[in-house]
């Protein structure tokens, strides 16, 4: 037996500790993957990198995120009638610019009985957001 007092932490595992790191972040992905948390890789210059990780800081980032996303792209699924016009496209999410291109370009299809209060007022926000309070039927 080695006279000298062991140095350090204890050891704890067979692993060494490169190994015990692998699994560790393969057990929090894991536990991320079944909440249903996905990682995004996000390539922006340094100093808007710098911004977005201390907006990330505050409380309120994930719901004025949900605003701006929902301003920018929507799902297919939630509006019926965008979703007719949107046929032939294959994903699940759309521009905002482009849903009202699609409203604007297909209008004379839209039963406007159909079309109900919710996706109306859809209809109202991009024509003022993105088409300057016209909508161009």
């Amino acid at each position: 037996m080695d006279p000298r007092p062991a140095r350090g932490r204890p050891r704890t595992s067979g692993l060494s500790r490169a190994e015990q790191l692998r699994a560790a972040k393969r057990a929090q992905r894991s536990r991320e993957r079944a909440a249903g948390i996905a990682a995004v890789e996000v390539r922006l210059p340094a100093g808007e990198a710098a911004r977005l990780k201390a907006a990330m800081a505050s409380p309120r980032f994930a719901a004025a995120l949900a605003d701006l996303l929902d301003d920018m792209v929507l799902d297919l699924e939630r509006w019926p009638v965008l979703r007719e016009l949107a046929w032939n496209r294959a994903g699940r999410w759309i521009l905002a610019e482009e849903a009202l291109g699609l409203y604007e370009r297909n209008w004379r299809f839209v039963d406007l009985h159909r079309l109900g209060e919710p996706e109306a007022a859809l209809v109202e926000r991009l024509k003022a957001r993105h088409g300057g309070g016209v909508l161009n039927a």
